[in-house]
């Protein structure tokens, strides 16, 4: 399976709380939750619908994990217009969470992944099939990223702001270059575009 990652993220970086109630992640005295409600239009929720309809499993951290297993979980395709085939893929399709601290994975379909992740995950790609996705879970992407597992990324750009907040990337870490492999902006101003990792970026050379 190609491992894809797709990723709620602001203009600065964040990805800390992008759902729709601020409560949703409050860490580190978080309080701009909610920062991507209502910023897509309807060929992205479209596009988001369809994302997850190809996906032949997923992978999370454990905090996506658990926002996703207490909303997602819990829903019927009833209760989601528009968005039926989210709420089908990740309640039919396998669910995988890296975490070194979950025991009790109450949603039907979930494997906890402990010990060698890399390992893990290596052997999931190796299965044949689609997609395998990683939606959220900022720290588990960086982590993938760092590893050279993740094939591409997907990054949903809100134009927004917010100003503090946990970021997908951090101030000092490990430096990537990227091919842009698909583009697109929707009416309300949201982008999504989608990269290839490609190695180390070229620098100039010291003066």
């Amino acid at each position: 399976m190609k491992l894809t990652t797709i990723t709620q993220i602001t203009l600065d970086g964040v990805v800390q709380g992008n759902g729709g109630a601020s409560e949703e992640d409050r860490r580190n005295g978080f309080e701009r939750g909610g920062w991507a409600l209502g910023k897509g239009d309807e060929e992205t929720r479209a596009f988001i619908d369809r994302t997850y309809r190809r996906a032949d499993a997923f992978l999370f951290g454990r905090r996506t994990y658990e926002l996703f297993a207490g909303s997602w979980g819990k829903m019927t395709v009833q209760d989601a217009p528009g968005m039926a085939g989210v709420v089908e893929s990740l309640n039919t399709r396998p669910k995988y969470v890296a975490s070194a601290t979950l025991t009790d994975a109450a949603w039907p379909g979930t494997t906890v992944l402990t010990g060698d992740i890399a390992a893990a995950v290596r052997k999931l790609k190796a299965e044949p099939g689609g997609e395998l996705q990683v939606h959220g879970s900022g720290t588990l992407v960086r982590w993938l990223l760092e590893h050279d597992l993740v094939d591409e990324m997907t990054l949903i750009i809100v134009p927004v702001v917010v100003g503090q907040g946990a970021r997908l990337f951090p101030a000092t870490g490990p430096d990537l270059a990227l091919d842009l492999i698909g583009s697109r902006t929707d009416s309300k101003g949201v982008t999504i575009q989608t990269y290839r990792p490609a190695g180390r970026p070229q620098y100039a050379p010291a003066a």
